[in-house]
């Protein structure tokens, strides 16, 4: 499990940004650019049970490949981000294959920004971004009815009958078959899966601010925890009981 935060410092629905000890993952995948950076010790990563392992300071994981990673023993920084934001498409441009791994200078460079205080802030990682990540991309281009959702979705995600696909649809001012191929050219995945992986960022949002996992459940929109729990395995390789149990363990040394 790699989310132990002590803070995040960007919400969702863009990012998850998140600090603290690090641990091993089982094999995992998710629509979101991963960015893990060690900021003590450092890491292993590969893409999956039997592939080799690869030792660094800091890694770039393409959204929806498959990776597995071990970081036990090093206090890491993992962001995960929305593909389609240009922070998101500014990572993914660095990324030939499945994952990239950081060479060891610009690491201990991003290492230095990140925790140019002592210890990572929302202003510190705000500004590593804007230096380090983010290249002038302008935004990427959207069908207007997929804009009118996204806004939608993220000021209505806890409000399962304000996302239907009808409901979206008239958002949206399509058809509702019109809609759901309109946001998959546009964003380049279904809209039940989007939604499904904003809702995850939800939950661990909550559980990071002490929730218990039924709580983080219910203010995400999943049917109980049991769907919660099923739902982080596959998609984060965790556990919510595990994500809430390190948060008390995070702190950086």
């Amino acid at each position: 499990m790699l989310i132990a935060p002590n803070s995040g410092a960007f919400p969702w629905p863009t990012a998850m940004i998140v600090w603290g000890a690090g641990d091993a993952s089982s094999e995992h995948r998710h629509h979101s650019v991963q960015l893990i950076l060690a900021l003590t010790a450092n890491l292993r990563i590969r893409r999956g049970d039997g592939e080799p392992w690869h030792l660094c300071d800091a890694a770039l994981v393409r959204a929806d490949a498959p990776h597995e990673v071990d970081a036990r023993g090093a206090t890491v920084l993992i962001a995960f981000v929305e593909p389609e934001s240009p922070l998101g498409e500014a990572l993914a441009g660095r990324i030939p294959a499945d994952i990239a791994h950081i060479p060891a200078a610009e690491a201990a460079r991003w290492r230095g920004a990140v925790c140019a205080a002592g210890s990572p802030s929302d202003a510190g990682i705000r500004r590593w971004l804007e230096a380090d990540l983010l290249d002038g991309r302008p935004p990427p281009t959207l069908h207007p009815g997929v804009r009118r959702v996204l806004r939608h979705v993220r000021n209505h995600l806890q409000e399962p009958d304000a996302l239907s696909l009808r409901a979206l649809a008239v958002v949206a001012g399509l058809s509702p078959s019109r809609l759901m191929h309109a946001f998959t050219a546009s964003m380049g995945i279904a809209l039940r899966p989007y939604l499904l992986w904003l809702r995850l960022q939800l939950a661990c949002g909550e559980l990071m601010r002490g929730a218990s996992v039924t709580e983080a459940a219910l203010q995400a929109g999943f049917a109980d925890a049991a769907h919660l729990s099923r739902t982080c395995r596959r998609m984060l390789g965790t556990t919510p009981t595990a994500i809430a149990a390190r948060k008390a363990r995070s702190k950086i040394g």
